[in-house]
Formats: structure tokens, C-alpha cells, sequence
């Protein structure tokens, strides 16, 4: 009988990809892992719609409307959620933004800082309207593990993943200050 493989998943909200970039220097390890778990959604996939997962890394913080509905439908979905890198954990860069108003935000970036576009360009969805506050995940959903770093290293993404996996509950702790 064979033996079914969970199916994992990682997505990207509001955030730089650096955990991802980290995910992808797990290296030859990415085979080991794709041995373990069926890769059924990443940004790095072909896939448009989120679908039903046993576990999914999220990187990144909620910072517009849809990362709200995204990371929503992530919950309902996902078995096991993880709150992957600092900005998913604590908000970190992304969230620097709470220190300003939306509209200073969208001036400094469209208007000051442009050379080409003449405003923000708001038709048709181009920029998704920004939450008045940049948000954590568990600020909005269940997280069941967080794995925080910024970015995490392979080396604990890859032992966080497998110690899951083999059924532990996996223990992850940021960096020390001076490592």
C-alpha cells in the first residue's frame, strides 16, 4: 500500500521574499524534503488557487485587503499553519509602515520618489487598498507554530519542517544577538 504523502504548501504576503530565498537555499535538501511531502502551492509553483494543504509556511505580514482574504483562506485550508520568518511572526519591516499614514505611504512612494508615474495608481485593483495597520498573522488567524528569523536559515527551516513531520512539535528560536 502506498503510503500518502502530506501535502505542503508555502505562500507570501506582505514581505521582502527573503524566507523563501532562504526555503530555496535548503538546496539538494529541497529534493529530500520533496521526497517527504507533496509541494502543492509556492510562489515558485504555477498555481492559482490555494488548495487544501496538511502544512503551509506563510511568509510575510497582512498589509492590504488581500492579504486579509488570502491569509483567511490559507486558515481554512491548511491543517497545520506556520508563521514563517519575523515579519509573519512580529510584523518586523513590513509593519514600519504603522508609523506613518497610509497616505504619506502612498505619496512618498508614487509621487516623491517617481519619475514616470504621476500618482498612485489605484484603478483596477493595481494596488490593493492597505489596512490602516500592518498586521501579524496571528493577529488575524490561528497560527499553530512560528518559526521566526529574518530570514530563517535553511538549516532551521529544514529541521523545523522535518521534526514536524516525524510527528514532533518542533522548537525554533530566533537568532542571538553577535550569531
Amino acid at each position: 500500500m502506498d503510503h500518502v504523502k502530506p501535502k505542503f504548501a508555502t505562500a507570501w504576503l506582505g514581505g521582502c521574499s527573503g524566507c523563501h530565498m532562504s526555503f530555496l537555499d535548503l538546496d539538494e535538501r529541497l529534493i529530500d524534503l520533496a521526497g517527504l511531502v507533496d509541494i502543492c502551492y509556492s510562489p515558485i509553483l504555477d498555481v492559482k488557487e490555494f488548495p487544501e494543504v496538511d502544512i503551509v509556511l506563510v511568509e510575510g505580514a497582512v498589509a492590504n485587503e488581500d492579504h486579509l482574504k488570502e491569509i483567511r483562506r490559507i486558515r481554512q485550508r491548511s491543517k497545520v499553519l506556520i508563521a514563517f520568518g519575523d515579519c509573519a511572526v512580529t510584523g518586523n519591516v513590513t509593519a514600519m509602515r504603522n508609523l506613518f499614514s497610509i497616505e504619506d505611504v502612498l505619496n512618498r512612494a508614487y509621487r516623491e520618489n517617481s519619475l514616470v508615474v504621476s500618482g498612485v495608481p489605484l484603478e483596477n485593483g493595481i494596488i490593493p487598498k492597505l489596512l490602516d495597520r500592518v498586521l501579524r498573522i496571528q493577529d488575524v488567524v490561528t497560527v499553530d507554530h512560528f518559526l521566526p528569523g529574518c530570514p530563517p536559515s535553511p538549516d532551521a527551516i529544514h529541521d523545523f519542517v522535518v521534526e514536524l513531520l516525524a510527528g514532533n512539535t518542533p522548537t525554533a528560536q530566533g537568532r542571538k544577538f553577535g550569531s
